[in-house]
């Protein structure tokens, strides 16, 4: 019988992510930040709401952005240290070198995802800035929220690139 895997077991695929040429440590850092700002804007607009019966209007439009961006980034540190949400209940019935195999296929098929989502989204930016599209809350440019989907989405294919040479080494 086979055990069960836990979470927490380490295996030689799940090891790979560790050796990451560029700092793992800067998807943490930046996802801290975030929720820190996000943590001040919303104590910020609670004060003044209280105080003044009033609200800051952007402070909801800045706030779903930056819990976009916050789960983009997030996304990106799982990605590079393969803590990804998948599916394991097929993984756990091969053999380890199907595992490997399965784990490298899954790995290139996010590769493939992201760059298509980056070349996409890319798209909608252009469309943003040819139609000056503009935000519904205080009507700053779109494209100064969208800039950020390609932008980020890069890096998780580049992230996934760099799991999926680790992982066929």
């Amino acid at each position: 019988m086979r055990k069960p895997h836990s979470p927490d077991s380490e295996n030689k695929t799940e090891s790979a992510p560790d050796s990451a040429r560029v700092p793992l440590a800067i998807e943490d850092y930046l996802s801290a930040g975030i929720m820190a700002l996000l943590a001040l804007i919303t104590f910020a607009n609670v004060l003044v709401r209280y105080f003044s019966n009033q609200s800051f209007a952007w402070t909801e439009e800045i706030s779903v952005f930056l819990m976009i961006v916050l789960a983009l980034v997030a996304g990106s540190g799982a990605f590079a240290r393969a803590r990804h949400i998948r599916i394991e209940y097929f993984l756990q019935r091969c053999s380890i070198s199907n595992q490997k195999r399965l784990n490298e296929l899954t790995t290139l098929l996010g590769v493939l995802m992201f760059a298509i989502l980056t070349v996409l989204s890319a798209r909608l930016v252009w469309d943003d800035i040819q139609f000056q599209e503009t935000s519904p809350g205080i009507g700053v440019p779109q494209w100064w929220y969208s800039i950020w989907l390609p932008a980020i989405a890069t890096v998780i294919t580049l992230r996934l690139f760099g799991l999926w040479l680790r992982l066929r080494r």
